[in-house]
C-alpha cells in the first residue's frame, strides 16, 4: 500500500462538545466567515449542529447557513445540492416561461411531482415590483419560490425540516408588522355621512330644547360631527332651527 493511500485526511470537523466549542471561538474571530457568524461563537455552534445533521462540514455549513430574523435557514444553491446528492432523488428540473416557474422532482420509488410559482403570484403576495432581488432578478425568486415549495415538500427527510434563506428574506419581521399596524392605526377614521332623515326626526324636538336655551345649533352641530360628516346644508337647517328675533314658539310660550 502506498504512502498516498493511507495518509489521512485533514479535518476541522469537531469530535466532541469541547472541540466544537473552541473551534466556534476561533472561527468567530475570523476575517473570512459570513457576517452573522462573525463574533458569535453561538451561532457557529449551531451552523455547526445543523451542518452536521445535513451532511455539511463545518465550513460548508458556515457558508450556507444563514440566520435569518432569527432562524437559521439553507440558501437556495445549498438546498438543490443536498437534495440532488441524496440517493432518494431521481431527477430535478426547473423552468421559466418568463411568467411562471416551474420546479418538477422525482423521488426514487414515487411519481413525479412540480410545483410553480408565478408572476401573478409575486403580485398577491406583495413581492413583484419589492425592492431588491424582486425588481433586479424576478425570474431568479421565482426560480427560488418554486424550488423551495417542490423540495421542502417532497424530500423533507433530506432538508431536516431546513427553511430557504430567500423565502424568510420576503416574511416581514415582527417590528416591520408592528410599524404597518401602527400606520394603519394612525389613519383616520372615515366617518359616514349623516343621514337626513335622522336630522328630520330630530329637528321639532332640538327646537324646542334651543328656545328653551337648553341647548344650542353649535352644540348640537359639534355632537353629530363626531360621529358623522355632517353637509354644509344640514348645518344651514340646525342653525335655522334658533328662534328668530320676535318670533314666538310653544316652548318660549
Amino acid at each position: 500500500m502506498s504512502d498516498l493511500a493511507i495518509k489521512p485526511t485533514f479535518s476541522l470537523a469537531p469530535q466532541n462538545i469541547e472541540e466544537a466549542l473552541k473551534f466556534s471561538d476561533y472561527l468567530a474571530k475570523s476575517t473570512i466567515v459570513p457576517k452573522d457568524f462573525a463574533n458569535n461563537p453561538g451561532n457557529i455552534l449551531v451552523a455547526i449542529q445543523w451542518g452536521m445533521e445535513l451532511g455539511l462540514q463545518p465550513m460548508q455549513a458556515m457558508q450556507n447557513i444563514a440566520v435569518i430574523n432569527g432562524r437559521p435557514a439553507l440558501w437556495g444553491d445549498a438546498v438543490i445540492a443536498l437534495v440532488r446528492s441524496s440517493p432518494l432523488c431521481e431527477y430535478i428540473y426547473e423552468t421559466d416561461d418568463g411568467e411562471t416557474a416551474t420546479c418538477r422532482v422525482k423521488r426514487r420509488g414515487e411519481e413525479e411531482q412540480f410545483r410553480t410559482f408565478s408572476q401573478l403570484e409575486a403580485k398577491a403576495a406583495g413581492l413583484a415590483g419589492k425592492q431588491g432581488p424582486w425588481t433586479q432578478y424576478p425570474k431568479r425568486m421565482r426560480q427560488l419560490r418554486a424550488r423551495a415549495f417542490a423540495l421542502r415538500d417532497v424530500f423533507p427527510d433530506v432538508l431536516r425540516g431546513m427553511p430557504m434563506a430567500e423565502e424568510l428574506q420576503d416574511i416581514p419581521t415582527e417590528r416591520e408588522l408592528n410599524q404597518a399596524h401602527a400606520r394603519k392605526t394612525d389613519e383616520p377614521k372615515q366617518l359616514p355621512a349623516y343621514p337626513d332623515s335622522k336630522l328630520d326626526e330630530s329637528s321639532e324636538q332640538w327646537r324646542g330644547l334651543i328656545a328653551a336655551g337648553r341647548t344650542s345649533p353649535d352644540h348640537l352641530i359639534k355632537t353629530i360631527s363626531s360621529k358623522y360628516i355632517i353637509s354644509e346644508a344640514q348645518i344651514e337647517r340646525i342653525h335655522a332651527l334658533a328662534a328668530i328675533e320676535g318670533e314666538a314658539t310653544d316652548a318660549s310660550a
